[in-house]
């Protein structure tokens, strides 16, 4: 085999080489970007003000979404705070969501509740939300995680699996969630259903649909 020839075999060997790596840390970076950007998509400040102008059917709620516990490597950890525009200092629902990757398409979300949550009302403000307050004190919803997936670069979609999240809130058997969340929209479409499937709670014609606004204009 002459020399031109081994020079050309050992170019090409090279090159795939080169761009078999460059292949893989793309992929390497992508899983890494879909979790990276959908919890940069939830975080921040969300109103459904609009659309209770718009539609009598719905209410004006505000929805704060705040990372916490930034120092921790399992998970991406948010507050979250829910409460009727006229009654922010009595919201009606806080959780905390642990935000992780499951696999190189999927996204977990999964939900959790505080004892005696009032008492963080309003944390969401503070540089430094929850403080004092640790994941082993927190009381995981079984069954509730929601599943998202990246349909596009700019939009998530997800929701919890039939029948798994068990609730008896008004007289439910199960709660469904359904979400859509992009840049500056984050579509929640929460319902209780009874044994036999008939939807008992919850909005009816779609879910609520949360702008992105400054911190400000949700108080």
């Amino acid at each position: 085999m002459s020399n031109r020839v081994l020079v050309l075999l050992t170019m090409c060997l090279t090159a795939c080489l080169f761009f078999s790596c460059g292949t893989d840390q793309a992929v390497a970076d992508s899983k890494g970007s879909d979790l990276d950007r959908l919890v940069t998509y939830m975080t921040g400040s969300f109103s459904s003000q609009k659309q209770a102008m718009d539609d009598s059917a719905y209410f004006d709620i505000r929805l704060e979404m705040v990372p916490i516990w930034k120092e921790r490597s399992d998970a991406h950890w948010l507050y979250v705070e829910q409460a009727v525009a006229s009654a922010l200092d009595r919201p009606y629902r806080q959780r905390v969501y642990r935000v992780s990757q499951q696999d190189d398409a999927t996204v977990l979300s999964a939900v959790y509740e505080m004892t005696d949550p009032l008492r963080f009302a309003g944390a969401w403000r503070l540089d430094v939300p929850l403080t004092g307050l640790t994941p082993d004190s927190l009381i995981e919803k079984d069954g509730c995680v929601i599943r998202l997936r990246a349909i596009s670069d700019t939009l998530f979609v997800g929701s919890t699996n039939e029948g798994d999240c068990l609730s008896e809130y008004r007289g439910a058997h199960y709660t469904r969630s359904e979400v859509r969340i992009t840049p500056g929209l984050l579509d929640s479409w929460d319902r209780g259903f009874d044994t036999t499937g008939t939807q008992v709670w919850g909005a009816e014609k779609g879910g609520y649909r949360f702008l992105r606004v400054p911190p400000e204009a949700a108080e």
